[in-house]
């Protein structure tokens, strides 16, 4: 089962209080835990771009992936393309990078968003991004928390 986290820039929680808000089974003697990677925050950008919508359509469809989806930080958009910016829990950079590139196909649907595609994505780990921000380069912390336009 795949589980989301929020993460609140002003104080991001640590790995294990994580596992604990997530009710993580311990890791038992024979139970085959022992010997999994323990998961880690991801920050996710994921870009998307397509054929003109209306801008009322892009903010309501965004509006309700939010909404349904409570993990997600911030998304900015404009008639033709979006930007969606989260944190993902996941074993290793491969597994967040596999989720973050169904969210929008599969919310497509539920939240009415536009039929655009797939044209950027980054997965950066917690420190780095934390270490990027302290350096004055990389995405800028998430803030405000919302949908926006660009």
């Amino acid at each position: 089962m795949r589980r989301l986290a929020s993460v609140d820039m002003a104080s991001s929680p640590q790995p294990e209080t994580l596992s604990q808000q997530c009710d993580a089974p311990s890791p038992q003697p024979g139970d085959g835990l022992e010997d999994r990677p323990e998961s880690r925050l991801w920050h996710i950008t994921l870009s998307v771009a397509g054929d003109e919508a209306p801008l009322a359509d892009v903010r309501r469809a965004l509006e309700q992936l939010a909404h349904d989806h409570p993990f997600l930080l911030t998304s900015r958009y404009a008639n033709d393309h979006a930007e969606i910016r989260y944190w993902e829990e996941a074993r290793d950079l491969h597994d967040a990078a596999a989720v973050a590139l169904r969210l929008w196909g599969e919310h497509r649907a539920s939240a009415k968003l536009p039929p655009w595609e797939i044209v950027g994505l980054e997965v950066i780990g917690r420190a780095t991004y934390h270490q990027r921000v302290a350096e004055g380069y990389g995405p800028p912390p998430a803030t405000p928390v919302g949908v926006h336009p660009f």
